[in-house]
């Protein structure tokens, strides 16, 4: 009797995950009551709903501030960028309060309240009469002004939306994956395949945001268009709160950031300390059971960036965390400080991305957009070609492309993180170049017809500008998947969540550069009594030279990257492994996400 209870007990010690997850009342999670594919089925309901919340604002939103706030092109579009960029850099944020002090869970849902009060106040301002800014009855578009009241509404409830977004972003995708316990064989594999719906999920919400929802916006009004959005993400909230019962959560152990902190101010403290002959000699109290509790490991020492060493000399009896560290912490530290040349030379090709949302609309916008005698393709949804490019390209690179070379190269992923980003960027010059001669065709026709001073359709197919957006997608597929692919599997284990901040703030800073270029390029190029590149008129515009100029830049920082890139030292490779009847499909089982 007394063996059959103790194997009972043995079994039931067994069924808990080995990851440190608990349950919302902090207690060990049994394996077979949560978390796994039944608790993220939730998670990626939550994810179409909310991505189609999201892209329900984003594509036409350039083109509500032209016609509804009569904004011109430069304030237009640099509005803009500076929201995204702002929507990207606010998980900085999100992420060190759930990670030093909430946890991802509440986080997330204090910040899904957030997020939810900035779309039902966007709506409200667009529909409630005495918050949507009045129609213009001039003629003359120069002529219409907004009030500064309804331009300070609306956009308190665009930067709502984005303080509640960077609580949410950052959080939902770490909590799906937290679901599965990584010990388990058979739970890593599913990581894997939730990861893929992840993805589609994102693509999916995108997709029918970019065509369902902005064509109503164009046709039937953003006050219906804006309500749809913000009723979706109420319903996926509701979705998301339903699963409570079986998530699986991690405590918060302290934020990197923090970390790192300590790091550089410990090692500045001490810049006068000699470094030991011995690295032995520096601090390491801790066993390396500590780390693998918390799904870490211990870090060795290493010979790169000694400086920073001097945070683990011991001086006197002071154990202050501000003024000595492990070594571990100092090596992490250490590969995080290598991250940023790469870093730096990845914030320019976002800046080719922002001109998605904006500029590419806007000469969208001018030309024919007819496909067939009954339909008009809204300007917000020719983003929709983007998105198909990423999604196609994306595909055809891991089924076709990898598989081929990595015959040749022996690389699992085929080439190198690096050398995808630089193929990319460099396809961005070709892009920009076509993009040139593309508005460079456009404006031929606008002369040719005398159109330059007249607000009408030019007569040339909306379809010319099909390559620079489908392409734009392929070079999101090599940069921007690189990117996230080469700042997370670089980054130290304990410091993954900074690894991925990296990329979403290059995309931030990207943006944010593209306002700063865009206002500048325009007022550096106005002559007096004449116009420059960028004007709200953009048939007595130079787009074609601003986007040669795009182009130069791309080059430059191409120059950069290559220089970089041919001095990075990457971080000893993670052993891969490939099962038998994955390997016959050329499946890694265990790649970087």
């Amino acid at each position: 009797m007394a063996d059959a209870e103790t194997g009972g007990r043995g079994r039931e010690e067994e069924d808990y995950t080995e990851d440190g997850s608990v349950d919302l009342k902090g207690r060990p999670c049994l394996r077979s009551k949560g978390g796994r594919w039944l608790a993220c089925y939730f998670i990626v309901v939550y994810e179409v709903f909310e991505r189609l919340a999201y892209f329900g604002v984003a594509p036409n939103l350039v083109l509500y501030l032209t016609n509804k706030l009569h904004q011109g092109t430069v304030k237009s579009s640099n509005n803009v960028t500076n929201w995204y960029g702002t929507i990207q850099m606010t998980p900085i944020l999100g992420a060190y309060i759930a990670d030093a002090h909430l946890g991802r869970y509440w986080t997330f849902i204090f910040s899904s309240a957030i997020y939810l009060s900035g779309m039902a106040f966007l709506t409200l301002s667009v529909t409630l009469p005495s918050l949507k800014p009045p129609p213009c009855e001039s003629l003359n578009a120069e002529d219409c002004k907004t009030g500064g009241f309804h331009v300070v509404i609306f956009f308190l409830a665009l930067y709502t939306i984005a303080l509640g977004a960077g609580g949410t972003k950052p959080n939902i995708s770490t909590l799906g994956a937290d679901q599965f316990d990584v010990h388990c064989p058979k739970e890593r594999f599913h990581k894997l395949s939730f990861f893929n719906w992840w993805t589609f999920s994102i693509f999916f919400g995108n997709l029918f945001s970019s065509t369902v929802l902005v064509y109503i916006q164009d046709n039937v009004g953003f006050s219906v268009g804006y309500t749809i959005p913000t009723v979706a993400l109420a319903f996926s909230i509701g979705v998301f709160l339903l699963g409570t019962p079986i998530y699986r959560h991690k405590p918060p152990s302290g934020s990197p950031i923090t970390t790192i902190g300590r790091v550089l101010v410990a090692a500045m403290r001490k810049w006068k300390v000699p470094l030991p002959d011995d690295p032995n000699e520096l601090y390491e109290e801790l066993e390396p059971e500590h780390y693998s509790k918390q799904g870490n490991c211990r870090v060795n020492h290493s010979t790169l960036l000694v400086f920073f060493d001097k945070a683990a000399v011991r001086t006197g009896n002071s154990n202050s965390p501000w003024l000595l560290c492990s070594v571990t912490e100092v090596e992490e530290t250490k590969k995080i400080i290598k991250l940023l040349p790469v870093f730096l030379a990845t914030i320019i090709p976002s800046v080719m991305m922002a001109q998605i949302l904006t500029l590419f609309v806007k000469q969208g916008s001018t030309m024919d957009r007819k496909m067939g005698s009954h339909f008009q393709i809204p300007p917000g949804s020719l983003s929709t070609f983007f998105t198909l490019g990423t999604l196609i390209s994306l595909s055809l690179y891991d089924k076709c492309v990898v598989p081929l070379i990595r015959k040749r190269t022996e690389n699992p992923r085929g080439i190198t993180m690096l050398q995808r980003i630089g193929i990319g960027q460099t396809l961005h010059i070709v892009i920009m170049i076509i993009a040139a001669m593309v508005e460079r065709w456009r404006l031929s026709v606008v002369r040719s017809h005398d159109l330059v001073h007249r607000k009408t359709t030019v007569p040339l197919s909306v379809f010319a500008l099909l390559p620079q957006f489908a392409l734009m997608g392929v070079a999101e597929m090599l940069v921007e998947v690189g990117k996230m692919e080469f700042f997370y599997d670089q980054a130290p284990e304990g410091m993954k969540s900074v690894g991925a901040s990296f990329f979403s703030t290059s995309i931030g800073l990207g943006n944010f550069i593209s306002s700063f270029l865009l206002t500048t390029v325009e007022k550096a190029t106005r002559k007096e009594g004449k116009g420059g590149w960028i004007e709200n008129n953009l048939n007595a515009s130079h787009l074609d030279y601003y986007y040669g100029f795009l182009a130069g830049l791309c080059v430059i920082n191409l120059v950069l990257f290559l220089l970089i890139s041919k001095l990075y030292v990457y971080n000893k490779e993670t052993i891969v492994e490939i099962k038998e009847e994955d390997e016959k499909n050329n499946k890694p089982t265990n790649v970087s996400l």
